[in-house]
C-alpha cells in the first residue's frame, strides 16, 4: 500500500505544479484554492508512504515522478519542446527511481 500512496503522492505533485503554472497565466481563485487541496493532499500521501518507506527511497522516488511527470505535462498542455540531452535525463531520471525502488525490496 505505500507505493501506491507514493504514486498517488507524486501524481499530486505533477497537478499542483501544473495547477502552479496555469496559475501564473490565468490567476484565479478556483485554481488556487484547488493547487492549495492538491498539495495538501499531495503531502498526506508522501507521509503514508514514508511511514513505510524509508525516506531515502520515498523522498527520492516521489520528487522523480513530479520531476518527470512534470516535463510531460510541460510538453503535452505547456508547448515545451524537450532536447535529446532533455529526453536523455528524463531516462536517467526514471532509471535512477526503477534502482531506488528496487533496493527497497
Amino acid at each position: 500500500m505505500a507505493w501506491i500512496y507514493l504514486l498517488i503522492a507524486g501524481g499530486l505533485e505533477v497537478a499542483w505544479a501544473a495547477g502552479l503554472k496555469k496559475l501564473g497565466q490565468a490567476p484565479s481563485w478556483t485554481l488556487g484554492a484547488l493547487t492549495l487541496v492538491t498539495m495538501a493532499a499531495g503531502l498526506l500521501a508522501l507521509y503514508a508512504a514514508m511511514a513505510r518507506l524509508p525516506l531515502g527511497i520515498a523522498y527520492p522516488i516521489w520528487t522523480g515522478i513530479g520531476s518527470v511527470g512534470s516535463v510531460l505535462v510541460s510538453v503535452i498542455l505547456f508547448n515545451q519542446t524537450l532536447s535529446w540531452s532533455g529526453i536523455a535525463g528524463l531516462v536517467l531520471l526514471i532509471a535512477g527511481m526503477v534502482l531506488l525502488g528496487a533496493d527497497a525490496s
